[in-house]
């Protein structure tokens, strides 16, 4: 019975509801399947800047060595600045994502230095 027979709602059933609703607010933990999605999302992006670096390397190589008639000169240059810039955004996206997992608590992802004292040596 939804009412009372005065129209007013019925406490008991509503305590209920808030409970229901309560547990179905409450945060999951996630699952194996979305945190293997998320190192796959995180390998995708990395992959994504280095062939983006050498992609812009290679392009602008390309364009200044027809420009000038000296074909493989600034493309092999260019190839290895690109490749610099590619690597050098991956090392920090890592940096970044290593940084939010230790404010989150997670500590899923490995530490760049394995040196105890903390001072690089």
């Amino acid at each position: 019975m939804p009412d009372r027979d005065d129209g007013t709602p019925d406490p008991e059933r509503l305590r209920r509801l808030e409970e229901r609703l309560a547990q179905v607010k409450l945060p999951k933990a996630p699952t194996k399947a979305a945190i293997n999605m998320r190192h796959a999302d995180t390998a995708w992006r990395m992959v994504i800047e280095l062939v983006s670096g050498l992609g812009i390397g290679f392009a602008i190589g390309y364009g200044l060595d027809s420009l000038f008639g000296t074909m493989p000169i600034f493309l092999i240059l260019f190839l290895l600045i690109g490749l610099a810039a590619g690597i050098k955004v991956m090392l920090r996206t890592a940096e970044e994502l290593q940084r939010k997992a230790a404010q989150n608590g997670q500590g899923d992802l490995p530490q760049t230095r394995d040196d105890t004292r903390g001072d690089g040596s």
